[in-house]
């Protein structure tokens, strides 16, 4: 992520996007389901070389804010966790086992990308200089969302049918 406002609307539009997908009934899929979180993850590693670079340039990075970035990865995997679980999970009469996401997900989606804001501007704070934080939210959806994906592959794996 950029440190201009064009590049924090992309990343808005597209966290956005990912929510609303979410409240559309889906089929749950083996392979498709990881297709988004592995774009976020390559996106995420980017978006970190660019913070850690943002650092670097006028000082070394302590582990304050490694620390701190490692928090909010565990912070993104457990609000993943938690949105799985909010997510309904039903097999239609053809067989296809679908998903949808809740107004709880929605709030959830919310908090994290609330949660991840703070995270990132202590993370900023802790480093001193730098967009190592900003530039950490693709990796944490990718965390979050992975997670979530995986949790609810298995969920409908264990679907009746």
């Amino acid at each position: 992520m950029h440190s201009t406002n064009g590049g924090f609307a992309l990343a808005v539009a597209i966290v956005g996007l990912v929510v609303l997908q979410q409240l559309r009934a889906r089929p749950v899929r083996r392979i498709g389901s990881l297709v988004a979180p592995v774009i976020f993850a390559v996106l995420g590693v980017a978006g970190l070389a660019f913070g850690v670079l943002s650092v670097v340039k006028d000082r070394p990075l302590t582990m304050l804010p490694i620390a701190l970035l490692v928090v909010s990865f565990v912070v993104a995997t457990g609000f993943g966790a938690a949105r799985a679980r909010t997510v309904r999970v039903w097999r239609d009469p053809q067989g296809v086992v679908l998903r949808k996401g809740t107004a709880a997900t929605t709030a959830l989606w919310l908090t994290s990308v609330c949660a991840h804001i703070g995270l990132g501007l202590w993370i900023d704070h802790a480093a001193g200089t730098g967009l190592l934080g900003t530039a950490s939210l693709y990796a944490y959806v990718a965390f979050g969302l992975g997670t979530q994906n995986l949790l609810l592959r298995g969920r409908a794996a264990a679907t009746d049918g």
